[in-house]
Parts: structure tokens; sequence; C-alpha cells
């Protein structure tokens, strides 16, 4: 893995404030960085703030504090180096695949030709060769966010930025994917911040995995994940694997009974 650093979040903190209520404080003092190829998760209890420092990576949302950068470059903007892919997927149902995934070439300028000859290189990598000329309507759930990983790399962002992209599936198609995502890192070796409740995928997919304390988010320790790639489910089964999702499932057992006592 190449150790040039990719993306670096230095002093990020974010309050909400809300008229006439009581100002939130979502993060504090967060510091970063993921290298180059890397593949990295976010987990933790719910409110932690995981989502919106995502939000912010993208540019999304505005820091209260700190700072983002990319390759050594300060950004506050959305910008073609990120690409983010949500929980329920944002394709447009008038078109097909292929021009899904080619929609961020053509928005660019690029002639339908050379953006479909792009696209079909990813919906290619994502295993959709022969769905090409299907429309979103006639795909299930687990090929539409497919259709949407494609979409984000045929713009070949610096960053894939994930936020709960199989939180709508089944469990047995959520796993299936989860592989899918991995070969498709395999192929694309793009830097990777998934945003995840699953602590079991989180392990899974990552080299290294990043726990938050209850709100305000912060860092509360950073765990590689030192398991043998390429990576199939038969490892969820190894004594190795389940004692990493233990170890993580304890240290988010705690922040939500500390909570559960302040509240």
């Amino acid at each position: 893995m190449n150790s040039a650093v990719r993306l670096r979040v230095e002093g990020i903190g974010k309050t909400f404030r809300r008229r006439n209520k009581p100002a939130v404080e979502a993060l504090r003092d967060i510091d970063m960085t993921i290298a180059e190829g890397e593949f990295v998760s976010i987990v933790g209890a719910s409110g932690s703030g995981k989502s919106t420092l995502l939000r912010i990576i993208d540019g999304l949302i505005p820091a209260s504090e700190g700072r983002i950068l990319v390759d050594g470059r300060t950004v506050d903007q959305p910008g073609p180096d990120r690409a983010v892919v949500f929980q329920q997927d944002s394709l447009l149902p008038w078109k097909t695949v292929i021009d899904n995934v080619g929609y961020g070439l053509s928005l660019a300028g690029m002639p339908t030709r050379d953006a479909h000859r792009i696209a079909q290189r990813f919906i290619d990598i994502a295993g959709l060769g022969g769905f090409e000329h299907h429309y979103p309507h006639q795909l299930s759930g687990g090929m539409r966010q497919r259709v949407n990983v494609a979409r984000a790399l045929a713009v070949n962002p610096k960053i894939l930025l994930l936020d709960e992209p199989f939180a709508a599936l089944d469990a047995q198609t959520r796993e299936i994917m989860q592989t899918e995502l991995l070969s498709i890192w395999q192929e694309t070796r793009k830097t990777v911040l998934l945003i995840t409740h699953q602590i079991d995928e989180a392990v899974f997919l990552s080299d290294r995995v990043i726990v938050f304390s209850a709100r305000p988010g912060t860092i509360r320790e950073e765990i590689a994940v030192p398991l043998p790639r390429p990576r199939t489910l038969e490892l969820k089964r190894s004594q190795a694997f389940v004692g990493l999702v233990d170890r993580i499932w304890k240290l988010i057992e705690a922040e939500v009974r500390a909570g559960l006592k302040q509240g």
C-alpha cells in the first residue's frame, strides 16, 4: 500500500446551532489520516457524528473548527476529488444504467460516446455487464447500489466516501455486496472511507477501524485489521475476526452505557 497521505482531518469540530434551542456539539477535535489506497471504516453509537464527519469531508456542510486536506490541499466545498455514495440510491429513473454511470462525465461536458466508454469499464468492474440498457426499476436493490458505486468511480475521484451504503438491503444481499465492494476496491485501489453501524462489516472490509465515542464524537480508538487479503465471507467465522468484532463491540457498548447513565 502506498504510504502517501491522501486525506488528512485536522482538529475538526462541529456544533449545530438552532434558533431558540440549545446548541448540539456533534464532533470535537477529530484528527485522522488515511493513506492513498487505504480502506478505513468509522463505527460508533448512533448520534456519534460519523455521517456528519463524512459530509464535512465531502464539503456538503462546513466544519465549526479545523480543516480537511486532500493531498495536502485544504478543501471546504464539494469537488471532483471526492465522491459519495449514500444509503439510498439516487439514480435517475428515466436513464439507463450506462447513462446513470456516465452522468457525471456528461455533466462535465464529455461527449456521450466517451462517457459511455468510461462508464462501460466501471459497469464491468461492478459486475453489471449485460444490464447497461436496463432502467433502475428493473434492478434489485443490491444492483442499484452497485450502479451507484460505479457512477461514483466513473468520475475518477481520489477518495470514495460511503455512508451506510448497504443499510437498506436485506442481510443476505448485504453480505454479498460486501464481497462485491471488496472486488471493486481490489480492482480500483481507491482510498475509501466507510461509515457503518455494522461492526462485522467494518472489520471485514477495512485496513483500519476508527471507533467514535458518544456525542460529541471523538476518536475513542483506532484498531488495525491485520487479516489477510483477499477476503472471503468464510473469514467471518475465524477466531481472529470474531475477536476483533468483540473488541470493537465492547468499546461501543461502554460508550452507550456511559451515555445512558448521563441521560
